[in-house]
């Protein structure tokens, strides 16, 4: 029986950074399976089913409880997960409000009226902007992408609130890749499986490549318990 990775999000076609999710699944090596879970749909709060969770760009999502119940989820059981733009978003919410103790942190577009803003708007948009990234040495991220830096795409108006950065690495979050105007580009949990979440969108380009980005190959690994692709 293959490995099951969940694509956590709601699909919508028109959008290129979903084309280019579906053109990652379509690249999953042999022994992976890979597919969306809508946010309200029937598979949404059964998410522990599968053996690795990809929380996916769209937000708003149709419904976000789910979403941050898988997230949780992953985190406190070592299944991995990763999670790209809106996902990046809503992992640091999760975080702030389970393991940094601020229960009233929540997202700007999502919850204007949070009691802190541990994600808020970003110095300005970066919706088809590509930025470069540059990663942290010593990270999994650095690891799987090189410390070189590197062309990121973008599709987001939000990011870390960075008055909260040192707060979330107090309490265990590495800040793994930072990027001009957007700040904070990856986060990572060490000690945990796989527990990565960026702000660039990794996906995007695998069309035109016809190969899986470093960070979803790697995800694909860890959903067979860490064997790499033949």
């Amino acid at each position: 029986m293959p490995a099951r990775i969940a694509l956590v999000g709601d699909r919508n076609p028109e959008y290129l950074t979903h084309r280019e999710l579906d053109a990652s699944i379509a690249l999953m090596p042999a022994g992976v399976a890979a597919r969306w879970v809508a946010t309200d749909g029937a598979d949404a709060p059964h998410l522990d089913g599968f053996d690795a969770l990809w929380i996916v760009p769209g937000t708003p999502y149709r419904d976000e409880e789910p979403v941050f119940a898988a997230i949780a989820h992953a985190r406190t059981t070592g299944v991995p997960i990763l999670g790209t733009c809106g996902g990046f978003q809503h992992m640091l919410v999760e975080f702030a409000r389970n393991v940094a103790g601020m229960p009233d942190a929540g997202h700007a577009e999502t919850d204007p009226g949070a009691g802190v803003h541990v994600v808020s708007a970003l110095a300005c948009s970066l919706v088809g902007e590509r930025r470069t990234v540059t990663t942290v040495p010593g990270t999994l991220v650095a690891e799987l992408c090189g410390e070189a830096p590197f062309t990121g795409f973008h599709w987001c108006n939000y990011g870390l609130e960075p008055a909260h950065a040192e707060r979330l690495a107090g309490a265990g979050l590495v800040v793994s890749a930072t990027a001009a105007d957007a700040g904070v580009e990856a986060v990572e949990l060490p000690g945990h499986p796989f527990y990565v979440a960026t702000l660039f969108q990794p996906q995007v380009g695998s069309s035109a490549s016809g190969m899986l980005h470093p960070l979803v190959a790697a995800l694909a690994d860890q959903a067979r318990g860490g064997v790499p692709a033949a």
